[in-house]
């Protein structure tokens, strides 16, 4: 069988020959007779002596994993300790024990990352993500001990050089897995623990990492990609709580991927949690004309008419319904009409034919550069929608008729030509649209408001 398709339980059966490694001075007497006390004993024995003397195994396993090149060996010892934290993971806090203050017990984890191994790989991410974790000083001061227990030269080194190159090897499982299978979903878990530390995020937005955990928001059935699914939402969540990840995150597609997954997905844990990120979004300010574009106070609606046990998901679809509400309120009718310009898709909302819109807001076409003009006058050339483009002529007709030398800013940007080619169109709408916007260029605007009055 292939090193990555081993298993905890296959590993365990093996017999390690400990005396031939204090033979070799590998391990000590002492390390020799707590393994034999330990190894392939029944799981309530073993219990026992973790609780009775913890920390002491801790420091034979750990100098194991620093001594011994062995991979089964290290196979075999990872495994021990990965079956001692899943029984019970509050038994990280032993790697923390005053007495392993000179022991390095995050540095032999970090090295076997790099092992061409999966198994060892994953066992090593996995244990240092709790033993991190567990960790109760705040890590912005930890430092840990980084040098032989022997020598005479002791260095520290800080929890966040520790924390570097664990972040490096997740974000490198997320563009290159080592695995095709487990290593995203491996990387993923672990930074939904991690980034419930502030260090931690910032050193995963300076990694780059964010634009990594978009192309895994997509809506799934399996349970294997619902797991996924909900701890890939999850890190966004602990994301949005700090301001530079949601810098990040305005410039990925992230939003209308979040907006999908809660149009569409029926596990409440999936929709909470993507709802509480949709949440700090809006808090954040930038994301709400977005969020309104992608229909999102709709889709608050739906779900609020759904039974949800869950308090904070009611609590936080109440709040997005009523933000949305505010933030629709407080988008001004020029920001709702450039949105729906910049789209590229108009329709006949009542804005383009009120005249007071015209003349309150005339001013902000000029801004950078009349790029809202700009792009109604592309939409000429690039749109293939009748309704779009006859919207489309009318509303540059109205800029001409509004703005003081609208005629002239219109003919310089080369417009005529492009309206007056849709003079012709099979469309009447357009057809007539286009003639009322060439009549206004090649007429006065004191004549036309003559006409029209």
């Amino acid at each position: 069988m292939e090193q990555a398709e081993l298993t905890t339980e296959q590993v365990l059966k093996r017999d390690i020959p400990w005396e031939t490694y204090m033979t070799a001075k590998l391990i000590t007497g002492t390390c020799l007779q707590l393994l034999r006390r330990y190894d392939h004993r029944p799981e309530n024995v073993q219990a026992a002596l973790i609780d009775d003397d913890g920390p002491a195994y801790i420091r034979v396993f750990v100098s194991i994993l620093r001594d011994i090149t062995k991979e089964e060996t290290l196979e075999y010892v990872l495994a021990l300790i990965d079956e001692m934290l899943t029984a019970n993971p509050m038994r990280a806090k032993l790697f923390h024990d005053s007495s392993l203050s000179n022991e390095d017990v995050y540095q032999p984890f970090l090295r076997l990352l790099s092992k061409g191994n999966w198994f060892i790989q994953e066992k090593s991410c996995k244990i240092l993500t709790l033993i991190i974790s567990s960790k109760k000083k705040s890590m912005k001061d930890a430092i840990i001990y980084n040098g032989e227990a022997s020598g005479s030269k002791q260095t520290f080194t800080t929890i966040d050089d520790v924390l570097r190159g664990l972040v490096d090897w997740l974000c490198n499982q997320l563009r290159r897995p080592s695995h095709p299978v487990r290593g995203i979903p491996t990387a993923v878990s672990s930074l939904a623990t991690l980034l419930r530390e502030p260090l931690v995020r910032s050193l995963f937005v300076k990694a780059d990492g964010v634009k990594l955990l978009t192309p895994l928001l997509s809506p799934a059935s399996a349970q294997q990609y619902v797991q996924l699914l909900y701890e890939t939402a999850l890190c966004i969540w602990l994301l949005s709580f700090y301001d530079a990840a949601m810098d990040a995150l305005a410039m990925t597609r992230t939003l209308p991927r979040l907006v999908e997954i809660v149009k569409s997905s029926t596990k409440e844990k999936v929709v909470r949690v993507t709802v509480l990120t949709l949440k700090n979004m809006l808090i954040k300010g930038t994301f709400a004309s977005e969020m309104v574009d992608l229909g999102l106070p709709q889709i608050v609606q739906n779900l609020k008419s759904q039974t949800w046990s869950d308090e904070d998901l009611v609590e936080a679809l109440n709040f997005l319904e009523e933000g949305l509400k505010d933030s629709i309120r407080k988008l001004s009718s020029f920001d709702k009409y450039k949105q729906e310009v910049m789209l590229g898709n108009l329709d006949w909302s009542p804005m383009h034919k009120d005249p007071s819109f015209w003349s309150e807001n005339i001013t902000k076409f000029e801004d950078n550069d009349f790029q809202v003009l700009r792009v109604l006058i592309a939409i000429l050339d690039n749109s293939g929608d009748p309704r779009t483009l006859a919207v489309a002529c009318y509303d540059i007709s109205q800029f001409i008729q509004y703005h003081p030398v609208g005629r002239g800013i219109v003919l310089d940007l080369k417009g005529k030509e492009r309206i007056m080619k849709h003079m012709d169109h099979e469309s009447s709408e357009v057809r007539k649209n286009a003639l009322l916007c060439v009549q206004k260029l090649l007429l006065s605007a004191k004549y036309v408001s003559y006409l029209q009055s």
